[in-house]
């Protein structure tokens, strides 16, 4: 499909040096471009050089787009940067790795999709697939490349799963998923879609192309969601941690229950998994579902329900010291995410660490809960001063700005008693101090084994 084509990879983040080496192993001629420069394991820089590669950090000529057929984004590049849009203009086609992806893999695509659990629906039902006996891969948002692990995928027989974000949504085409699933929305990178209404329309690219021989889950729960069921071709599969459903997936009297045409099967109690919270029950059943429609075993789907203990910066424990539980939830990058981890823990236990990069999302419903749960409130980064004016007006009197992201833990430290909680979860991302919320999350709990 690309073999002899001249392609443009714009960023050299994870998913653009897996889109240009995809590209590269398809033998097209490939251009690496990053303004901030490239900085390549040896491994990757060696395959692509060997490959006829140019990695550059060059500014391309103004009639660059007369040299290349394709140009490829990285997540972190919109569609409307300068330099795609001018591609596009001159007739270059312009699109994402996920949609590069889809267009090189043979197998089936296993999709998720959300505002937060994302990683960790992906992750269990990556788990879940395994028990098939078919070859079957994880990538995208989750730190690996899609694209690198989707052309390993040679027949139809194998199952890519991957966790899709709104960035590498929108600059899909063809994208078509067997299996979809958004598991809720919210306001979030409005700087980069403009306002919800540009996020959703993001998110409803997930089911664009589906057809009615393709499934759709969805969480009823979600208002926005219940909307998206009546714009696609796609066979709808409703999850909910509410409400007992007439179909689908759902939790009654304790236990996940699958109920799909007229077939009901239990999975396990909601009390026997090691991840606790709502949105975690929510994950579970999403990923039964997923997993249901990928022909998953029930016993497959117990056996790794009852054993998955979360994924690394998710309500992640830390440690114990004096009685006090240490969490890193440094994947909490906005206010919604950050309600869920609140909601898991007792009223008035948490010393909660938020701030960072803000990106100016509504904070009111995070501070109202953050007074119920917490009894102290650190805030620190750029959006500190927004976070404790919204903080006044909800009412909290227990706060600390803090200049640094040290001296936030060891104020949390200082002032946390036996059987408290200190949490780290920013409600905002990590670009103020951090490269992504995982250099943030590994340094928490570097701060902490200090500590003890």
């Amino acid at each position: 499909m690309f073999s002899g084509k001249k392609a443009f990879v714009f960023g050299a983040g994870i998913s653009g040096v897996g889109a240009a080496k995809t590209l590269a192993f398809e033998e097209a001629g490939v251009t690496l471009y990053d303004e901030k420069g490239i900085d390549l394991a040896d491994e990757d820089k060696n395959f692509l050089l060997q490959n006829g590669a140019v990695l550059t950090n060059q500014a391309p000529a103004a009639d660059f787009y007369n040299s290349f057929d394709v140009m490829v984004l990285s997540p972190g590049i919109s569609i409307n940067h300068p330099l795609a849009q001018k591609a596009q203009s001159n007739g270059v086609e312009v699109i994402g790795e996920v949609e590069l992806a889809y267009r090189v893999t043979k197998g089936k695509i296993i999709a998720i999709t959300g505002t937060n659990g994302k990683t960790t629906t992906a992750t269990i039902v990556a788990q879940m697939v395994k028990s098939l006996s078919m070859p079957s891969y994880l990538g995208g948002n989750i730190g690996q490349s899609l694209s690198w692990a989707a052309r390993k995928l040679k027949d139809k027989k194998g199952l890519l799963v991957a966790e899709i974000s709104s960035f590498q949504l929108e600059s899909t085409k063809t994208f078509r998923p067997h299996i979809a699933a958004i598991l809720n929305i919210t306001p979030d990178h409005l700087d980069r879609h403009g306002d919800f209404a540009g996020y959703a329309a993001a998110k409803a690219l997930l089911f664009a192309n589906q057809t009615k021989n393709d499934y759709l889950i969805l969480n009823h729960d979600d208002e926005q969601l219940r909307l998206f069921a009546q714009k696609t071709k796609s066979r709808v599969c409703f999850f909910s941690g509410r409400d007992v459903l007439p179909e689908g997936c759902f939790v009654r009297d304790g236990d996940i229950v699958i109920n799909w045409r007229g077939r009901e099967n239990k999975i396990c109690r909601v009390d026997e998994m090691k991840i606790f919270g709502r949105h975690n029950v929510e994950n579970a059943l999403a990923a039964c579902a997923a997993a249901r429609f990928a022909n998953v075993g029930v016993a497959a789907m117990r056996r790794i329900l009852l054993n998955f203990e979360g994924v690394e910066h998710r309500i992640e424990y830390t440690a114990t010291i004096e009685g006090v539980k240490y969490y890193n939830d440094s994947k909490a990058t906005n206010p919604e995410s950050a309600i869920k981890a609140l909601e898991a823990f007792a009223d008035g236990q948490v010393i909660l660490i938020a701030g960072g990069y803000d990106k100016m999302t509504d904070l009111t419903e995070f501070m109202r809960l953050a007074k119920q749960k917490t009894s102290l409130l650190i805030l620190l980064g750029k959006a500190r001063e927004r976070f404790y004016e919204a903080a006044l007006r909800a009412g909290i009197k227990n706060i600390i700005i803090a200049a640094s992201f040290e001296e936030a833990v060891l104020k949390a430290h200082g002032q946390a008693e036996e059987k408290q909680v200190v949490l780290l979860s920013p409600a905002c991302a990590s670009y103020d101090m951090f490269k992504n919320f995982e250099e943030r999350g590994r340094y928490f709990k570097e701060l902490v084994r200090k500590l003890q």
